[in-house]
């Protein structure tokens, strides 16, 4: 049997979406600087990791805009929410306290070289999380996972040559009502929830989610996840 794929998990806490963007950005071409001079070798010198976090109120777009403009980024600004426009799949949705953010630097060549595999793996990890909960995710043709009609957690990713960023939002306590003031992922008519609002007799926090997300993830993707001591961002500090 082939050994498990080791994936070291930085707890990056509590991060301005800038931050944990700029950092997936030097992690990936770190990654990829890798490839560009290992040689036929350098898949195996790529570290897979995976950065879990939370964020201050923010609106993030993907590739495809679907209509909003400046105009409608200055709204949602007025609001308190920071807005970006990034490189990630999917449409416009939210990032905030009481979320727990996923974003897996996978060099996928050491699982399956499929991106909608991948995005399926995500997604079945997220709905082992929610069953952990007793909570009863499932997905539809929308990217995501959802409970009946509502929406629990959002998924957008980005792949360079089979190198992972961006990732899930998945929603625990969060205040749902930052959601009233888009269409989330451009999904006409759907709803919103979360795993304290199905759960219903407490508050689930995103510590409470998080090991039950790592042995999800864990099992769905067959990896073995070891905690990083910070020493891969210390080896990432020279990357420009």
């Amino acid at each position: 049997m082939a050994a498990r794929r080791l994936v070291s998990v930085l707890n990056l806490g509590h991060m301005q979406y800038r931050r944990a963007w700029e950092l997936q950005h030097r992690l990936v071409r770190w990654q990829l600087d890798l490839l560009k001079t290992g040689g036929g070798e350098a898949h195996k010198k790529t570290q897979d990791l995976l950065l879990l976090c939370t964020h201050n109120p923010v609106y993030t777009i993907g590739i495809r805009t679907k209509g909003y403009t400046s105009a409608d980024e200055e709204r949602l600004k007025a609001l308190g929410a920071d807005f970006f426009r990034t490189e990630r799949g999917g449409l416009i949705t939210f990032h905030g306290p009481g979320q727990l953010v996923a974003y897996p630097i996978l060099d996928l060549t050491h699982y399956k070289k499929s991106v909608r595999w991948y995005v399926k793996q995500l997604e079945d990890t997220v709905i082992k999380t929610c069953g952990r909960f007793g909570v009863e995710g499932q997905c539809s043709p929308h990217t995501g996972v959802w409970v009946g009609d509502s929406k629990i957690a959002a998924i957008g990713i980005h792949c360079t040559r089979y190198i992972t960023s961006h990732g899930l939002a998945l929603n625990c306590n969060t205040d749902l009502r930052w959601f009233n003031h888009i269409v989330p992922c451009g999904i006409e008519g759907k709803g919103v929830t979360s795993l304290t609002k199905e759960v219903k007799d407490r508050t689930v926090t995103v510590e409470d989610a998080i090991e039950p997300f790592l042995n999800s993830f864990s099992e769905q993707l067959e990896c073995k996840l070891i905690d990083d001591d910070r020493g891969v961002l210390e080896m990432v500090e020279t990357v420009e």
